[in-house]
């Protein structure tokens, strides 16, 4: 059987709350709608039900056996479209009490601690899973939908159709060394004079990794890679150990008591721009709003 376009889910719900109060006026008041767009809406229902719901009794309507039974089913099916939405919403990621969130490993020290305390205070019920990983695995994230939003390192000039980018703060590229070293204390490092060194590299689909080719494509040669590692955290244990040097960003300045980092040449500047990424098809989602507002707050205060 087909029902008539005339039900509408609305209608429904101007139904119980008729039902309810038994009483238009106070129906009206109760939906924020007009006595005679409430009267409008029974009318039609009967129409469409192609049956009487109601008697008049002077000016009031007095509900009849059918307007008991149907308003008995329209309780249920609109109880059960609520659950409908609010179970798809929390299929697809919307106003749900858990966030997905994935962060660079070297954003753990100060940005990504300040960033999850504030979002608590925002929303206290709200569990946030948080995954570590290179710029690569957290892009992946974000595409197959195993996360709701990454902070990643990215080109100041990055652009993404499908996502929605909050910037936290830039960053330049610095020669990571051990304590003490021979470059130390120069105005400026010239890559150049460090052909016969040995260097740590972090492995590929790592935004630092990425910035590390760019400076020694620019300085005309390649390295000498003495060991390509994972995680940032391995690398900045090799180059404090001695092993070799490396190019990192300034945000791990204080990773290890036992590097330094040690400005380069203007040639080799390199910029990595810290951005909250998210699809933009969220970007009315209650808890990504919260996250991109604590980003931006972020932002301002390291302004």
């Amino acid at each position: 059987m087909m029902i008539d376009d005339v039900i509408t889910l609305k209608k429904l719900e101007v139904l119980l709350t008729f039902m309810e109060v038994n009483n238009l006026a106070r129906a009206s008041e109760m939906l924020g709608q007009s006595v005679v767009s409430v009267h409008r809406s029974l009318h039609s229902l009967e129409e469409g039900l192609r049956c009487p719901l109601f008697k008049r009794e002077g000016r009031n309507l007095v509900p009849l056996p059918a307007a008991f039974a149907f308003a008995n089913y329209a309780q249920r099916a609109l109880g059960e479209v609520d659950k409908g939405v609010r179970k798809a919403r929390e299929v697809a990621g919307f106003a749900a009490d858990r966030l997905k969130m994935g962060s660079l490993y070297s954003l753990t020290l100060r940005c990504i601690p300040r960033l999850m305390t504030g979002l608590s205070l925002r929303k206290p019920d709200l569990h946030i899973d948080l995954t570590m990983g290179s710029n690569r695995e957290l892009f992946q994230g974000l595409t197959d939908g195993r996360l709701d939003a990454a902070v990643v390192g990215l080109p100041p000039d990055f652009q993404h159709a499908d996502l929605q980018a909050v910037p936290l703060f830039d960053d330049d590229l610095y020669l990571a060394a051990a304590i003490p070293s021979a470059y130390a204390g120069r105005d400026s490092i010239d890559l150049e004079e460090l052909r016969g060194e040995k260097f740590v590299r972090l492995a590929d689909g790592f935004a630092t990794a990425d910035s590390f080719d760019h400076a020694f494509a620019v300085a005309g040669y390649q390295p000498d890679i003495a060991v390509s590692v994972g995680d940032i955290f391995s690398l900045i244990n090799l180059v404090s150990g001695g092993l070799g040097y490396s190019l990192l960003p300034g945000r791990v300045a204080d990773f290890s008591p036992r590097m330094q980092l040690l400005p380069l040449a203007a040639r080799y500047a390199s910029c990595q721009r810290v951005t909250l990424l998210f699809a933009k098809n969220r970007e009315r989602d209650p808890n990504l709003l919260a996250l991109a507002a604590e980003c931006r707050m972020y932002r301002n205060a390291d302004a």
